[in-house]
């Protein structure tokens, strides 16, 4: 599909290359990529001792000042008339909205994320996170009034057929903690399906760059409110190996990522985007054996297969929707 914010090319015998939209599902498949790392470095921090919320606030605080200093410099281009966005007006609307957003995306869906993780495998953490393209699909019916078809539900079942087939051996094998684990992650794609669909309005206004810095900016400040209310200082204190885990979630599983996702979304749309995720679990599956030593058995094997292949439906039943 064709990106209506490109110029139109002149008429030739071939079909013209959407540069944009292959731009766009490149930086998608690099994120989706980066972020599977995510639950194997907060695995590996959570085995050191310490709590989501103070992994959490480790990744604001690296993090937070790299996004500043990208949307300043975004800011700064706009202001001297450069890239897209030149001579466009900030509405203070658009900023507040934003802040909303990003504490919705990357507050509140990372802290539903992180806690999970405590209960659960990274497996089972990134392949419910993945079938967060449903959400946004059901949301995107309910407010926009976007048809959803019978096939793209069977496609939905087919991926939850998946996570049950894993989610009834891990509670066997482990006990009552796989739901508790299990609901948060579920809340925590919810959170993010919100977040990518009223994300894309409000990338069109502002830019990717000054966008992905105000709304993880915003998230931050509530972070270390939330640190604040619950730990002390000293809670901070960190060896050097714990640190390095905090970098790597903050720089690798954060910062690329999220501006990658962030301009994909600006580039092809949320459901397009979102639909990249599938990607994700064969990252994490590999680090998660190899790296963190969790079992993969045929259980596992049967239900990620059976969420990629939901996934891979709902692909093609979506892929001209957006």
């Amino acid at each position: 599909m064709a990106d209506p914010t490109d110029p139109s090319a002149p008429v030739v015998k071939q079909a013209p290359i959407d540069k944009s939209a292959t731009l766009g599902l490149a930086l998608a498949a690099i994120g989706a990529g980066l972020f599977a790392t995510k639950g194997i470095f907060v695995k590996l921090a959570l085995a050191e001792g310490l709590d989501s919320v103070t992994v959490l606030t480790w990744r604001m605080l690296i993090a937070v000042p790299v996004f500043a200093t990208v949307g300043w410099l975004g800011l700064r281009e706009r202001w001297q008339g450069k890239g897209p966005q030149a001579g466009k007006p900030i509405p203070p609307r658009a900023v507040m909205l934003a802040c909303l957003v990003g504490v919705l995306g990357y507050y509140l869906a990372s802290f539903l994320d992180f806690e999970g993780l405590s209960y659960i495998s990274a497996q089972l953490n990134r392949l419910i996170l993945l079938t967060y393209p449903f959400f946004v699909l059901v949301f995107a019916a309910i407010l926009f009034k976007r048809p959803m078809t019978p096939a793209v539900m069977g496609a939905a079942l087919i991926a939850y057929l998946g996570i049950g087939l894993i989610f009834a051996r891990d509670m066997v094998v482990e006990g009552e903690n796989i739901v508790v684990g299990t609901l948060l992650v579920l809340g925590a794609a919810i959170a993010y399906a919100l977040y990518q669909l009223f994300a894309k309005p409000l990338i069109d206004t502002l830019g990717a760059r000054l966008f992905t810095s105000i709304a993880m900016a915003a998230a931050g400040v509530i972070v270390v409110i939330h640190f604040l209310l619950t730990h002390p200082l000293s809670a901070l204190a960190l060896s050097p190996y714990t640190f390095s885990l905090m970098v790597g979630i903050a720089m690798v599983a954060t910062v690329l990522p999220a501006y990658a996702i962030a301009a994909a979304i600006g580039h092809i749309g949320p459901e397009r985007t979102a639909i990249f995720g599938n990607i994700s679990p064969l990252i994490t599956i590999v680090l998660a054996v190899f790296i963190l030593g969790e079992p993969f058995t045929l259980f596992h094997a049967l239900g990620t297969a059976l969420v990629i292949c939901g996934i891979l439906l709902f692909t093609r039943l979506t892929r001209n929707r957006t």
